[in-house]
């Protein structure tokens, strides 16, 4: 990888992490005292309806709180899934970024589009066999579970039950909120949490934002050839398709 691009990739994605903190989460620091000027406001609001002849005081008092209980759940729910977006775009970015780089450093020495088209399509498995084929052993690397991890909670965040779901209770269920762990019981522990229980908080996203950094950063500079290189079947396959339609568009070109 190229110093100046892999330091423009590692630049970028730290602007929009800060950014996003900046912007976008920010506005959600105090969540407490938004509620307390919303059970204010009711109070405000309804006063007009309190007759002390009729009405218990406490019971309006009440209501009051209660309206503020419903506008922290309700906040609190749109901080988690604001920070989660945030995590989709991040994690998404750097997916397609990575596709990118891998097509135009291919096209050095193959420049056939079944491959390319291919690299684009494997699920993140396959593209991991392909760089370990490399002797980039990138499941070795101790930022490789915080991706992993990253990876299972977009796919969870994006699509509800499913794979990730279970992949996640079984690996990282630190990303999954308990609500009865606290006590304990037949109705908690993993088992019984869904994607509804799904959450990140702030520091979790920046050691997810840390493993992308620290993945950029590993990237080699140069990846020589090997006499004994194997690639994974999938990629093979794929440049044998790229190959045998040149062959045939040569012959065409020869008659």
């Amino acid at each position: 990888m190229w110093e100046p691009f892999r330091l423009s990739l590692i630049t970028g994605h730290l602007f929009y992490v800060e950014q996003a903190r900046k912007r976008l989460l920010s506005q959600f620091e105090d969540i407490e005292g938004e509620a307390d000027k919303a059970a204010e406001a009711w109070l405000d609001e309804n006063s007009h309806r309190f007759d002390p002849d009729r009405h218990d005081e406490g019971q309006f008092y009440e209501a009051a709180q209660d309206e503020g209980i419903e506008f922290y759940q309700l906040l609190s729910d749109m901080r988690d899934r604001t920070r989660l977006s945030v995590i989709a775009g991040m994690y998404h970015e750097w997916e397609k970024q990575l596709r990118k780089w891998l097509t135009d450093e291919i096209r050095h020495w193959h420049t056939g589009g079944i491959v390319h088209e291919t690299v684009w399509k494997v699920d993140f498995g396959k593209l991991l066999e392909f760089l370990e084929s490399l002797d980039w052993e990138v499941r070795r690397q101790t930022y490789f579970s915080k991706l992993d991890a990253c990876r299972l909670v977009v796919n969870v965040y994006k699509h509800g039950k499913g794979n990730s779901l279970n992949d996640l209770k079984q690996s990282y269920p630190e990303y999954l909120r308990d609500p009865f762990s606290h006590i304990g019981g037949a109705f908690s522990g993993p088992n019984y949490l869904d994607h509804t229980h799904l959450s990140v908080n702030d520091d979790q996203l920046l050691d997810f934002s840390g493993a992308i950094v620290a993945f950029w950063k590993d990237v080699p500079n140069n990846i020589l050839n090997h006499e004994n290189l194997k690639v994974p079947d999938w990629f093979a396959k794929a440049m044998l398709k790229d190959q045998q339609a040149s062959s045939h568009q040569q012959v065409g070109n020869d008659r």
